[in-house]
C-alpha cells in the first residue's frame, strides 16, 4: 500500500463518513468541497452519474488539493481512466468488475468495488482487497446482512451506503465491521444547486459527531 492510500485509509476510518456527491454544475464544487472541510470532512466521492463529474473533479483536485478525491460510480476502465486524469486518488463502484479492481490495483490506486452477496465478498477478497463497498445497503439488508457476511470473512470491513441517514446511522457507527458510511444526505444535489453551503457544513458536523468511536 503508498503513502497515500495508507493515509487515504486513516482519514476514512478517523472521520467515519464519505459523502456520495452528485454535481450538476462543475462552478459549484470548488464552494461545496470547502463546505465538507469545514464540516469536519476531509474526503469526497464525486459520481459519474453527472456530465459535470470530471470537470468537478477537476476543480476540487486543483483548488482544493487537501481534499481527499475519490470518483464513484464508476462502471468502466474508462471512466476510471478519466476520473484518474482529472485528479481523483480512488475509485468507487456499484459493483464488483474484476477488471477495474485489477486496472486499480495494478497502478496502486484505492478501490472500493461494491458487493452484498458472500459470493462477491469472497470473489474480493480474492483479489486482494480487505476493505469493500457495501451497497445497496438497506435494502440487502443493512447491519444485520454485514454481520452475517463478515462471520466467514471476518478480515473485511465494508464502507457502506444506500439507504443510510441520520435516522439510522447509529445502527452502523455500532457495528465494527464498518469502516465508514457513504450518502447524499448531508449535501444532497438540490442543496448544492441552491448554494447551501451553512447547511451542507451543519448536516457534516452532525454525521461526523454521530459516527465519533
Amino acid at each position: 500500500m503508498s503513502e497515500y492510500n495508507d493515509k487515504l485509509s486513516k482519514v476514512i476510518e478517523g472521520v467515519g463518513v464519505v459523502p456520495v456527491i452528485a454535481i450538476n454544475d462543475a462552478r459549484k464544487a470548488v464552494p461545496l468541497a470547502k463546505a465538507l472541510l469545514a464540516g469536519g470532512i476531509p474526503c469526497i466521492e464525486v459520481t459519474f452519474r453527472t456530465a459535470a463529474a470530471e470537470d468537478a473533479i477537476k476543480a476540487i483536485h486543483k483548488e482544493v488539493p487537501e481534499m481527499y478525491l475519490g470518483a464513484g460510480t464508476v462502471i468502466s476502465i474508462a471512466q476510471a481512466e478519466k476520473a484518474i486524469a482529472a485528479g481523483a486518488r480512488f475509485i468507487v463502484s456499484p459493483g464488483l468488475d474484476e477488471n477495474i479492481v485489477r486496472w486499480c490495483l495494478e497502478r496502486d490506486i484505492a478501490v472500493f468495488p461494491g458487493t452484498c452477496t458472500p459470493t462477491e465478498v469472497q470473489k474480493a477478497v480474492s483479489l486482494g482487497l480487505s476493505v469493500l463497498k457495501f451497497f445497496p445497503s438497506e435494502a440487502a439488508g443493512g447491519v444485520n446482512m454485514i454481520k452475517n457476511i463478515c462471520g466467514p470473512f471476518p478480515q473485511v470491513r465494508f464502507m457502506t451506503t444506500g439507504g443510510i441517514s441520520m435516522a439510522n446511522i447509529a445502527q452502523y457507527q455500532a457495528c465494527k465491521h464498518v469502516v465508514a458510511v457513504g450518502g447524499s444526505w448531508m449535501a444532497k444535489s438540490d442543496a448544492i444547486d441552491a448554494e447551501k453551503w451553512d447547511e451542507i457544513t451543519a448536516k457534516c458536523k452532525e454525521a461526523v459527531s454521530a459516527m465519533k468511536r
